[in-house]
């Protein structure tokens, strides 16, 4: 009888033993929930208008398709912050079906035509400025408008001092010229952005969508926490908090072809800046 229990006892153990040795395995295959599904898209627009005046130009009324479809179809807005949070172990993960949205230069057309809609469809915009340009180019916004666009909720964040291409400057400057440049195009434009609408100012849109790992390592060291480009997937667990990827629309983006970007199945295409 003790020898039965005996052989029973040392069966038993040797049928629990392979369970206990899958066990890591197993839960090394499946990470956090949180992180597998993360998959937001963040679509860039420049301006708007009731034509298309260049390639940048997104009709108004395409805008609104947009966020009409973006409402009727379950998506939810989410402002930038947030899933910048995310990425700095400040928040959530957002959830499924998230979209931001943001706009580069500050045209004028995010005042008059942008604005009305984002509060009539109560949306959150970040809105990448250059300093340069504001209160002083025709195409731009003024100082005023940005103030009007803080107090409805607009995110005003930087995208240099005054829009360089980084690529060429390196090219074209000696290396002592080129670092006091990228100095001075990131830490004025923080400065001054900072100094003329309050609040602060980390996160960077990279004009052109040019970046490298030297500029990465300035604009860390600035105070930048966030920087974004242009390459077009939805941002991910594995893309980094200082090159966020981005859609660049254009006006053919309607229908089918936004559908398809918000799904992460367009195709991938080369567009001029």
């Amino acid at each position: 009888m003790k020898c039965r229990m005996l052989l029973l006892f040392l069966a038993a153990i040797l049928m629990t033993a392979p369970r206990a040795q899958a066990a890591p395995s197993q839960l090394k295959a499946n990470p956090p929930v949180a992180s597998q599904s993360l998959s937001v898209p963040i679509l860039l627009y420049h301006r708007f208008g009731p034509t298309v005046a260049d390639g940048m130009t997104i009709k108004t009324s395409v805008f609104e398709e947009h966020l009409k479809y973006l409402k009727t179809n379950g998506y939810h807005v989410i402002p930038l912050r947030a899933l910048v949070d995310y990425y700095l172990k400040k928040g959530p993960a957002p959830a499924p079906k998230s979209v931001v949205i943001v706009e580069d230069d500050a045209h004028k057309s995010v005042y008059s035509d942008m604005l009305p809609l984002a509060r009539k469809y109560n949306i959150p915009v970040t809105v990448f400025t250059y300093p340069s340009a504001i209160s002083n180019a025709k195409y731009a916004m003024t100082w005023d408008q940005l103030r009007t666009l803080k107090k409805y909720g607009f995110d005003i964040q930087g995208h240099t001092y005054w829009h360089p291409n980084f690529k060429r400057d390196k090219r074209k400057m000696s290396p002592a010229e080129y670092e006091k440049s990228v100095t001075l195009q990131l830490k004025k434009s923080k400065d001054k952005l900072e100094k003329e609408l309050g609040g602060s100012v980390d996160l960077l849109a990279w004009p052109f969508g040019i970046y490298d790992d030297h500029l990465l390592k300035r604009a860390a060291e600035i105070g930048y926490k966030g920087t974004f480009t242009i390459e077009a997937h939805h941002a991910g667990p594995r893309d980094s908090v200082m090159k966020l990827p981005r859609y660049l629309l254009i006006n053919a983006d309607q229908g089918k072809s936004f559908a398809r970007i918000l799904e992460g199945s367009a195709p991938k295409r080369n567009l001029a800046y």
